[in-house]
């Protein structure tokens, strides 16, 4: 599971790193958390070229009423994304890269007691290069304004040996070389990119 997670990168490290313009106003962030809007990188429609955006985190499925169903739906199973209804468009259609420098997770120190007091951990990559987590995203039209709302959900799957004592589920980290096939708009077999989803 991912609830908060922090960006320090620069601008110019995540050009380079997603080959992408950035059209977003980055600054060092410690604490994301739902509801926030942060940068994410996507594929241009029609074309191999990317672009680093805002998004809200929280996915709001485009036929939502409520736009306030988007906190409920930071993450999504990756096993499962495919069929659910609030996420298989965004799946087949709509898929992301969400930079970060490393991600929280909190664990109980006492498992036994019910409101046991927790212990937040900071996880990140030993080089500490940024953090790469498969996201998908979508576009929601608010009624009133008229204006698009465009929102994100972070795939997570289970937890790797490493982080299995904290919590039995993390974020699908993707490296360079799996970006275009998740990013490619034309990818749309669920096997195929399955195959990506693994911890």
């Amino acid at each position: 599971m991912c609830g908060r997670y922090s960006l320090t990168t620069s601008a110019e490290a995540l050009a380079q790193l997603f080959r992408a313009a950035i059209n977003f106003e980055l600054r060092r962030r410690y604490n994301i958390a739902p509801t926030q809007v942060a940068p994410v990188a996507r594929a241009l429609d029609g074309d191999r070229q990317r672009e680093v955006v805002g998004m809200q985190w929280g996915l709001v499925p485009s036929w939502a009423k409520d736009p306030s169903i988007g906190s409920r739906m930071i993450n999504a199973r990756s096993e499962t994304a495919a069929e659910k209804p609030s996420f298989r468009s965004a799946f087949k259609r709509r898929r992301c890269l969400v930079p970060a420098s490393g991600f929280y997770e909190w664990k109980k120190l006492d498992p036994g007691k019910k409101s046991s007091a927790k212990q937040p951990f900071y996880i990140y990559r030993a080089d500490e290069q940024p953090l790469v987590m498969a996201g998908l995203w979508e576009s929601w039209n608010d009624p009133e304004s008229e204006k698009p709302l465009e929102t994100y959900s972070i795939l997570t799957t289970e937890a790797n040996e490493q982080l299995r004592d904290l919590h039995d589920r993390m974020p699908v980290i993707l490296e360079p070389e799996q970006f275009d096939a998740w990013l490619d708009p034309e990818q749309a077999d669920a096997e195929t990119l399955q195959s990506l989803l693994k911890p």
